[in-house]
């Protein structure tokens, strides 16, 4: 787009002042370079409605402050999507927030082997009673018993009120795979 040199040249002399307005509406030179600019060619889009005569500083002012306020409430709305994505995907932690990771880790060491083995298979990896029986060659009695065992033997370690508070959660799971990778303690 080739501009009439009568518009072209006030446009080319008004940038030193285009560029401190928006230095100091956004406090930060290589963002004010990018609202100049975007100033600028909003106004070659709409140089029809620049009135010869008057004065092209003020409306190129005006321009690039409405540019910034457009801007700004973009990125304001943008984060506030974010912020309301961020919200909707936070979770509450299950697990007990009194209990540190190192302590679950240690308690669950403790443990006797085959209490530990259905507790891992049943809350930290998602098996069904029935389907931690089969592996570990037992009733599905005996895995209930031994689930609800270490859950309390774990409560009683970690001075929990009920062994219900270990649910399956990511650091209940990181701590279970740890434990099975320390031998237990007699």
């Amino acid at each position: 787009m080739m501009l009439d040199p009568s518009i072209r040249e006030p446009l080319v002399a008004a940038i030193p002042k285009l560029r401190a307005f928006a230095i100091s509406l956004c406090r930060d030179r290589e963002r004010a370079e990018d609202l100049v600019q975007g100033a600028l060619l909003r106004a070659c889009a709409n140089i029809g409605s620049f009135v010869p005569g008057s004065n092209m500083d003020a409306w190129l002012c005006a321009i690039l402050r409405n540019h910034f306020y457009s801007e700004y409430r973009r990125q304001r709305r943008a984060s506030r999507a974010v912020d309301s994505l961020t919200d909707m995907e936070a979770t509450s932690p299950q697990q007990m927030p009194s209990v540190e990771y190192s302590e679950l880790c240690a308690a669950l060491a403790k443990l006797d082997p085959k209490p530990r083995e259905a507790l891992m298979l049943v809350a930290a990896s998602g098996f069904s009673y029935g389907e931690a029986a089969s592996l570990c060659g037992c009733p599905v009695g005996t895995v209930k018993s031994r689930v609800n065992r270490a859950r309390s033997e774990l409560a009683r370690m970690l001075s929990i009120d009920g062994p219900e508070d270990f649910e399956a959660d990511a650091v209940f799971s990181a701590a279970i795979a740890s434990a099975d990778r320390v031998p237990a303690q007699a």
